[in-house]
């Protein structure tokens, strides 16, 4: 996950990218990745700066733009400047209403809209637009169980569900309709569970793991996982690596071969089975907490465990010396709680995107997990204690 630097000569830039959250989980990696290749310039737009991710990217080529995508005004304004840009990656979203509400269909349509009004009429180079949704697009909220266990994949040809108010939807629509005119390429990448490092992510599976081995290392408190015995012992959602979701990004970007002015829909997964059963004791050491020998409890709950331990993670920080961070910056204990305790199973095949001659494969979520955990102690967001 190197970061090119540029030595010598500058090469004439080819290619002009501006990805939309490049602080987040797949941001991130697609800035690190698009620098380390030759002859691209990246602008990379958000709402606030990551200072993590400025340590680790010394490069001319690469700009970063704040802005408030949800104002208009403002968007017209910070990106309107933009010229010559060849590719367009969507990975962001605005999350202040509840997932599969109009109010979020609204104002994540609005987003997009406002950052393609300042875009679109000013440019003629543009030839991909990569928009990132998730495993969600398969499953409505309230939908109950879905039979059918590992047997059972999502294919990128399944219907949609829920009376049409998953904002991935809006997006989808939105984006075949504003490039159809120009003849615009674009694909649609839908991850399971995004494991990466980010202090601007709401949907945080390793921060919220990691923050939790360490509360429980320092209290000397169990590593247990609370929620249902479904989710224990079952597969409930693919882990999907965020370098690889970022490499799945670029390689439809550029490969002609899987071009579509219509949209290509691309599950963007690992491709490997697991259950938090097998890797949960692998998890617990790696970060140095108590194992128990009894590690699942259906009535163990982390928004009520952990909810609290605001000022034992700022004990931590200081202690350690981390980053300066708080809890809710890398932790959130209700996608916790929902990810362990969800009715319905989110498994879908990437049988599409081998077909269509993309050769990255992460084949052990574990491995992921904990290549993951001594990434973020390098970016000294949590503490070397543990394996």
């Amino acid at each position: 996950m190197a970061v090119g630097n540029c030595n010598g000569p500058e090469a004439p830039t080819k290619n002009i990218a501006v990805i939309f959250g490049a602080t987040g989980l797949v941001g991130k990696e697609l800035v690190k990745k698009l620098l380390s290749k030759p002859r691209w310039k990246v602008y990379g737009v958000a709402r606030r700066a990551d200072q993590a991710l400025f340590k680790f990217i010394q490069n001319p080529n690469y700009q970063f733009i704040s802005c408030d995508l949800l104002n208009p005004l403002e968007t017209k304004h910070k990106l309107s400047s933009l010229r010559e840009v060849t590719h367009l990656f969507w990975v962001t979203w605005a999350s202040q209403f509840p997932l599969d509400s109009q109010e979020c269909c609204d104002q994540n349509k609005a987003m997009m809209e406002n950052a393609l009004n300042a875009i679109l009429p000013r440019i003629s180079s543009l030839k991909h637009v990569s928009l990132q949704t998730g495993a969600k697009h398969y499953v409505s909220i309230g939908s109950g169980f879905q039979e059918g266990g590992l047997g059972f994949l999502y294919g990128e040809d399944s219907p949609r569900v829920g009376g049409g108010k998953n904002f991935y939807y809006a997006l989808e629509d939105l984006l075949r309709r504003r490039l159809a005119a120009g003849n615009v390429a674009w694909s649609v990448h839908r991850p399971g569970l995004i494991l990466g490092s980010s202090v601007r992510t709401l949907f945080n599976f390793m921060g919220s793991l990691c923050v939790y081995g360490a509360i429980c290392r320092h209290l000397n408190l169990p590593f247990l996982f609370g929620g249902t015995r479904r989710c224990w012992e079952e597969m409930y959602i693919d882990g999907s690596d965020a370098g690889l979701v970022a490499e799945q990004h670029i390689w439809a970007a550029i490969n002609d071969k899987i071009y579509s002015s219509d949209g290509q829909a691309l599950n963007a997964i690992n491709g490997d089975s697991f259950t938090w059963r097998e890797i949960w004791r692998a998890m617990a050491m790696k970060l140095g907490a108590e194992v128990p020998e009894e590690m699942f409890s259906e009535d163990f709950v982390f928004s009520e465990a952990m909810g609290d331990k605001g000022e034992v993670w700022k004990e931590i920080v200081k202690k350690e010396e981390l980053v300066d961070t708080e809890m809710g910056d890398l932790a959130n204990w209700e996608f916790v709680d929902q990810l362990f305790r969800c009715p319905m199973k989110m498994t879908a095949s990437r049988e599409k995107a081998d077909w269509l001659g993309f050769q990255a494969r992460c084949d052990d979520t574990l491995e992921c997990v904990l290549y993951w955990v001594d990434t973020m102690r390098d970016e000294r967001l949590i503490p070397w204690k543990g394996i």
